[in-house]
């Protein structure tokens, strides 16, 4: 060929190459259009939801009823045939003005209050079904006092009056306050009800001397608590009593809780997931309503002085070193009073508190063997990133399976040689049926340039757990790492961040967060039961988003990551046989992490393990009759081995949506 024709021929090619860049730009465009034509689709399915809840909840009143059975009853007696009647719904400029004159509007909130809240024939039952457990534990709930508005302490108390479950014992200490009401209140109280047992310190000690004095006074075999200004629900105590009946081995219980405000109303829900003991050393989220076993806060010293504002903290970090019998109650049993003086609505109102809470988990942390460093998270106080020691820098596999896209692998392992700061680790491809010449020179060129590089074809039909699992034997690492050939490296500390936690024993897989080229989130866990069957935790937010309660910047536990960046420890992988070869595409990574799960080892995302997921690219999507159908087959595998948890995730909640990934209240 003349040099002409090579000339010609390279120009061509070099044009062909710029369209293909400004095709993939287009492309680009639209997926992000896409994502938010998403984005505002789920907006305006939340809208139609909530005039439909409306529309449902105004069908459901006993006006309605009425209405309808008085027209029933007035053309059985010869009346002229009435028009059909129907509520007249606000317009939009009526509902705007009203939202302009300040008239508080129905939220999802209070549409879920409506319809989960217990009625009075709820609690008629439940008194009664009270008298019938088998076993009806004393409860003995801790209220420790201090100047107490008359309003706020005589609502508290009432609220334990109020109580269904009649085996209580009201425990109060009084921590010299100086407002003279407060030990005429408690008096008055403590006359009315047997049950409630008053003491009145000498002098002023704090809440966790105070909180001490109420636990002198307790005889039950739980402990509850209660803060002076806040609110149970009526059916608190029974729940406790109803979930010791079913596990009478529990040790400690929490439920979830809201926020009332100055004015009576409820609002901002906090649907927290089953125990997740890492989640739990980022944030304190168990918080209110606390039910623990009294002879173990006795065993452990009861509160400790000092760490006020975070002792609730300090008690449960504690009391979960002593015991694993932990259990969550999904319902809203405890209302937190907001006022300018609480940390319900201002962080700053206790400052003290974020200072106990520090000195608290780095106690703990040094308690378990397990020192580290504690990361106060930037504008979130009582939040943080736990960073452990590693004790021994072993080898980590890294483990990419890929088939041609040469610019897409090239990207992946020049992050990884690039940016990586672990100082032990190999690489090895997995290279399945690769054809592209470039593809072939691309790999001769990393297999030059580093030793810790290898590859090793596998020509098989498609199967990434097979080809995973393949890689493994291939491995020498301690520690295996999962990755996609469509990532790339953002944070330079991310497999040293990673192997801080396979180290730890109770850790099975360690998942990161992936985020979309557009910096917005592909990944930040796996939730089981949302949408079809599984989602991904805040998918499409924001890379700077907190999450809900603070997740997406958290360390938490999740039933799943995503095997896109997957790490475990090898003997833990080889110890529940690895990837499941039944699931070739999707699911076995979710099927791996939920057979570490069933060892009793937790998965962990880590939100400071940052990298570009461009998913999808390599593979392509399930767009075929037969990929789908495929698909199909190992969603119902999955169902049938998995049901407990693909119906129900321990790590969310069962009040919140099934249908998106933003966790919104459920509202069917």
């Amino acid at each position: 060929m003349s040099k002409q024709f090579l000339s010609r021929l390279f120009r061509e090619l070099q044009q062909i190459q710029a369209k293909a860049g400004q095709l993939q730009q287009q492309i680009d465009r639209l997926q992000t259009q896409l994502r938010q034509i998403s984005r505002d689709y789920q907006i305006a399915t939340a809208e139609r939801d909530q005039y439909r809840g409306r529309l449902e909840a105004m069908e459901s009143s006993k006006f309605w009823q009425i209405r309808t059975q008085w027209l029933q009853i007035r053309q059985k007696l010869g009346g002229k045939e009435s028009p059909v009647w129907a509520p007249e719904l606000p317009s939009i400029e009526q509902i705007e003005l009203e939202i302009a004159k300040g008239i508080p509007q129905e939220t999802p909130y209070d549409r879920w209050r409506n319809a989960n809240s217990p009625r009075p024939a709820d609690l008629e039952r439940m008194g009664q079904m009270a008298e019938i457990l088998p076993a009806k534990p004393l409860i003995s709930v801790l209220m420790p006092v201090y100047n107490t508005p008359e309003s706020y302490l005589r609502l508290a108390i009432d609220s334990v009056l109020a109580q269904v479950y009649p085996h209580w014992e009201l425990c109060i200490a009084d921590d010299a306050s100086i407002e003279p009401q407060v030990r005429s209140i408690l008096e008055e109280y403590a006359a009315i009800d047997r049950r409630i047992k008053i003491t009145f310190r000498p002098e002023n000690g704090h809440i966790s001397a105070c909180s001490n004095s109420a636990l002198e006074l307790a005889t039950g075999e739980f402990i509850a608590l209660l803060d002076h200004d806040d609110l149970l629900s009526p059916d608190a105590l029974f729940e406790i009593a109803l979930l010791l009946n079913r596990y009478p081995k529990a040790d400690i219980i929490y439920s979830d809780e809201d926020k009332i405000d100055e004015q009576g109303q409820f609002s901002e829900p906090y649907f927290k997931p089953d125990w997740s003991p890492d989640s739990f050393l980022s944030r304190m989220y168990t918080c209110h309503l606390g039910a623990y076993r009294r002879s173990i806060v006795s065993q452990i010293g009861g509160f400790r002085i000092g760490y006020e504002g975070s002792q609730d903290y300090d008690l449960v970090l504690r009391l979960s070193e002593k015991t694993q019998n932990i259990f969550h109650i999904p319902k809203i049993l405890y209302h937190w009073r907001s006022h300018s003086q609480s940390t319900a609505q201002s962080a700053a109102a206790k400052p003290y508190a974020y200072d106990a809470s520090d000195r608290a988990l780095a106690e703990a942390l040094e308690r378990r063997g397990e020192p580290g460093k504690l990361l106060p998270i930037e504008g979130s106080p009582g939040n943080y990133i736990v960073r452990y020691q590693i004790k021994e820098h072993d080898l980590v596999s890294v483990i990419v399976p890929t088939k041609d896209k040469a610019d897409l692998l090239n990207r992946c392992l020049t992050s990884i040689f690039e940016k990586t700061t672990y100082p032990n680790y190999e690489v090895i491809l997995v290279d399945h049926n690769s054809v592209e010449p470039e593809t072939a020179a691309l790999i001769q060129k990393w297999q030059a340039q580093f030793d810790r590089f290898q590859c090793h074809r596998l020509e098989i039909p498609f199967n990434y757990s097979k080809l995973n699992n393949f890689a493994v034997q291939q491995a020498k690492g301690k520690y295996l790492l999962f990755l996609n050939n469509d990532i790339e490296v953002i944070t330079p500390n991310w497999m040293t961040a990673m192997v801080e936690q396979a180290q730890r024993r109770s850790i099975g897989a360690v998942g990161a967060l992936l985020l979309y080229p557009d910096d917005t989130i592909q990944h930040a866990g796996v939730v089981l039961g949302i949408c079809a069957y599984s989602g991904h935790s805040h998918k499409h937010f924001s890379a700077t988003a907190s999450g809900y309660l603070n997740q997406v910047i958290g360390i938490t536990n999740y039933s799943a990551v995503t095997g896109a960046c997957l790490m475990c420890k090898r003997e833990n992988f080889e110890a529940i046989g690895g990837f499941d070869e039944n699931l070739a595409v999707s699911f076995n990574d979710i099927d791996l992490c939920l057979k570490l799960m069933k060892q009793g080892l937790h998965n962990v995302y880590l939100p400071h393990v940052k990298l570009y997921h461009y998913e999808s690219q390599s593979r392509g999507h399930d767009d075929t009759p037969e990929k789908r159908d495929r698909f199909l087959q190992e969603a119902e595998y999955m169902m049938q081995r998995w049901q407990k948890w693909m119906t129900c995730d321990p790590h969310y909640n069962p009040n919140l949506t099934i249908d998106r990934q933003d966790y919104s209240i459920r509202t069917n």
